[in-house]
């Protein structure tokens, strides 16, 4: 064993040295993961770094931006195939898509000082600055299409991701000082802009501030559909990236404040406590989950609160609203994520600190 892991280390050690200046590693070396922007500074001035970012540049789309779902770290298909092969998945920024593929590119053009990932980051840049809606909001995909993908898109945090990105570059920090100064004003104002739709889009009930729901209309602001399974309500598990993004402005105002203290609040008052989301064997042989009762349990939030009684609200794939996980067909109650702890940190941790931090009494 120890014979053929000596030979494997050598094979690969002879491989690196062999690559010309425009060569490429294998595809498969590393694959497209949340973690590739969690590596040591110094390997995104690696061959391999390059290797990748070499193909992450083909993916991207003549508008700058890039797909979701999809393995940037592989070989592009050649031009003529690429529609076919990436569908309807092209200039997104959902699941993480074009704002994770500039953070890369940034960091490999910052480490190597190759402009033309500089480039392509930079273009990116004006993709985002072009998505974003007069009244501050992002769609889930510009240019814009027919249906929920022109909802300002909170879900999974496609719009913080790239308030978070802007925000970075606003700051000049790592690795963006190859921003210009014009640039960064864009930056700013884009965010500017942005909170002011997250504070305008802050659902109210019985005159108090709450929660967000995952898409917003972009025209009414009102809560929205998208997808069969995600009806119009207030979300538990969105609005803590939204409240997290609040809570990192330097210095908020009493508008910032009064709707992270409206939200906390709202977060506290529908916790469900007693109750424990478990998996078990169905009857079929199917794993599957259930809610059980458990007076020891930690508190759950719901994913979908009802509009107007905070109720916990659950749909799946025929669009009927319902109350229980139960009644929800097997493929999306195992597929879906119905209730989680997403509060229970900014609660116990991060609002402690930022009450502290700003002096709110």
């Amino acid at each position: 064993m120890r014979t053929k892991r000596k030979t494997l280390l050598f094979g690969v050690v002879a491989l690196l040295a062999n690559l010309g200046p425009g060569q490429r590693l294998p595809a498969a070396k590393v694959r497209w993961t949340a973690d590739i922007l969690e590596r040591k500074a110094d390997w995104y001035g690696s061959r391999e770094a390059r290797a990748i970012a070499d193909n992450v540049l083909g993916y991207q789309s003549p508008e700058g931006g890039w797909p979701k779902n999809t393995d940037l770290a592989a070989s592009p298909p050649p031009p003529s195939m690429m529609g076919q092969r990436l569908g309807d998945s092209v200039n997104t920024i959902d699941n993480g898509a074009t704002t994770t593929p500039m953070c890369f590119l940034a960091r490999v053009g910052y480490m190597t000082g190759e402009v033309r990932y500089l480039q392509a980051v930079v273009r990116g840049f004006d993709y985002l600055i072009a998505a974003q809606y007069p009244n501050g909001g992002w769609p889930q995909f510009f240019p814009l299409r027919q249906g929920y993908y022109s909802h300002i898109t909170y879900n999974d945090n496609a719009m913080v991701n790239v308030l978070s990105l802007l925000g970075e570059i606003a700051a000049w920090k790592w690795p963006y000082s190859f921003f210009d100064h014009s640039q960064r004003l864009k930056a700013g104002a884009a965010i500017s802009r942005a909170i002011d739709c997250i504070l305008r889009t802050q659902v109210k009930q019985g005159g108090k501030l709450t929660g967000w729901c995952a898409q917003h209309d972009e025209k009414t602001l009102q809560p929205a559909w998208a997808r069969n399974f995600e009806p119009p309500s207030i979300s538990g598990a969105e609005s803590v990236g939204i409240v997290r993004f609040l809570m990192e402005i330097d210095e908020p105002t009493p508008r910032e404040i009064a709707a992270v203290e409206g939200a906390v609040a709202w977060f506290r008052a529908v916790a469900i406590p007693g109750l424990r989301l478990e998996g078990f064997t169905g009857a079929d042989g199917k794993p599957d989950r259930r809610v059980v009762r458990d007076p020891n349990a930690k508190p759950l939030w719901a994913r979908f609160y009802e509009l107007g009684t905070n109720r916990p609200i659950f749909t799946g794939r025929d669009k009927i609203i319902r109350y229980t996980l139960s009644e929800i067909e097997h493929e999306r109650r195992n597929g879906y994520a119905y209730y989680g702890d997403w509060p229970a940190t900014l609660l116990g941790q991060d609002y402690p600190r930022w009450r502290e931090k700003h002096k709110v009494r």
